[in-house]
């Protein structure tokens, strides 16, 4: 698609959001750091300004909210992330927070100028830029995502960043009261999660397509692996059963990770570090710890996968007389997305576009992981060109993002005008979980 001035608005603004950061030169913006105050006065400027009304939570998650002509009208969220790694581009997360922004502005105006496709909405639409995902400051992600839910925890509440400041610190000194922590948990008026993110991938790209639908979110284990020999001399040792070369062991096993992931289809696995303990030129490897990331949509693949991972790796360890132990880091289930509002955001982006999105897994991880766990959700994806992410040179295409705004016009649309498809959704709306939370 063209672009348009609404495509290159939302831009814009991502550009403008990259400004604010605590780190000259660069886009880094971590959970409730300074610079995240202007973010909200942006955004929240923004919210206003297309007559959202706006307060940012306890967990400083930024919140606007459309209301509908009924008070007691159901709720659709729109939401994604104002936090970034150190060294982000500009549109990770922020994109998501801005299109819907977008979105709400083409109701609104819709509306307004009375055109055919501006009859108003029979439910109230909720855009939160969340505070936190990327686990930087304090090595845990999902603070925003998880306080909409109700588990952020006290034992989270308690992690400390590396200046010693907890959660809780970080919330008072914000200008926050974390007392208030149960009314950022979403109530049951709430009935659907729609999440716009890039790609962070090649598949679009190497399909020459704008648009995707996310089907699920992988699941990953992440393992560390200890193959322990015996270090020697690496001249007078005689190569054979005489060398316990672990090294060696971690090899061959590296190579069979790569070789049964390619002949496993949707299975992505990666050794990404090896440590070898006291290496020289001259030594015989005797100690060597390695890191095994493995994701896949199906938990019983990735399963699989593990199962044979493991066994090979001590197969592989046995023959050369090494040992190898194992200890888990991360195991996350996969977690897939409704496949209702799927298909119907499916259906927009076609007739939006003119062609049917393909259906994708994500391999990374996203706030709409969490609020699955509450809500039915949907996960709309926009090419990543070059396929790159977490990166200062990250972009989008000005056509691709007036595609993803198309597509959420007649996504709301459709919400708005199947009024059995509106009603069997809001049927799964959770019961409230405003239980307190102690901080």
């Amino acid at each position: 698609m063209g672009t348009t001035p609404r495509a290159e608005r939302a831009i814009a603004r991502c550009r403008e959001l990259a400004l604010c950061t605590e780190v000259e030169g660069e886009t880094t913006r971590t959970f409730l750091a300074p610079s995240m105050h202007r973010v909200h006065e942006l955004a929240g400027g923004w919210m206003e300004a297309a007559g959202m009304h706006v307060r940012v939570d306890s967990a400083g998650n930024l919140r606007g909210v459309l209301p509908a002509a009924n008070s007691d009208a159901p709720r659709l969220l729109i939401g994604s992330h104002l936090d970034t790694i150190a060294n982000a581009g500009a549109f990770d997360g922020v994109l998501g927070v801005v299109l819907g922004v977008g979105l709400v502005e083409e109701m609104v105006e819709g509306t307004r100028t009375a055109s055919p496709s501006g009859a108003p909405l029979p439910f109230a639409i909720e855009v939160i830029g969340f505070s936190e995902e990327e686990g930087v400051r304090f090595a845990k992600p999902f603070l925003g995502s998880l306080a909409l839910v109700g588990e952020l925890d006290a034992a989270t509440l308690g992690r400390t960043d590396r200046g010693g400041v907890s959660v809780v610190d970080a919330i008072r000194q914000f200008g926050l009261d974390p007392n208030g922590l149960p009314a950022a948990i979403l109530d049951d008026s709430a009935f659907a999660y729609l999440e716009l993110h890039i790609e962070q991938g090649p598949v679009l790209e190497s399909e020459n397509l704008a648009l995707g639908v996310v089907d699920a979110i992988a699941g990953q284990t992440r393992i560390q692996l200890s193959f322990t020999g015996q270090a020697n001399h690496a001249g007078t040792t005689p190569m054979g059963r005489l060398r316990h070369d672990a090294l060696a062991a971690a090899a061959e096993w590296v190579i069979e990770v790569e070789r049964y992931a390619n002949h496993c289809d949707g299975l992505v696995a990666t050794v990404g570090k090896l440590d070898v303990a006291a290496s020289a030129s001259n030594v015989i490897p005797g100690q060597l710890s390695a890191s095994l990331d493995v994701r896949h949509a199906s938990d019983a693949v990735r399963n699989a996968a593990l199962d044979h991972y493991l066994a090979y790796a001590a197969s592989s360890a046995a023959v050369r007389g090494v040992t190898v132990t194992q200890a888990t880091l991360l195991d996350s289930p996969a977690v897939p997305m409704d496949p209702t509002l799927s298909a119907l955001l499916a259906t927009a982006a076609t007739q939006a576009t003119g062609s049917l999105p393909p259906a994708l897994v994500s391999g990374a991880g996203h706030d709409a992981m969490i609020v699955a766990r509450r809500l039915p959700t949907a996960i709309l994806f926009l090419r990543s060109p070059g396929g790159l992410s977490h990166h200062p040179d990250e972009a989008v295409l000005p056509g691709d993002v007036e595609a993803a705004l198309a597509t959420g016009v007649e996504f709301l649309h459709s919400l708005r005008d199947d009024r059995a498809m509106l009603e069997r959704v809001t049927a799964r709306r959770p019961r409230s979980r405003r239980e307190d939370i102690h901080a």
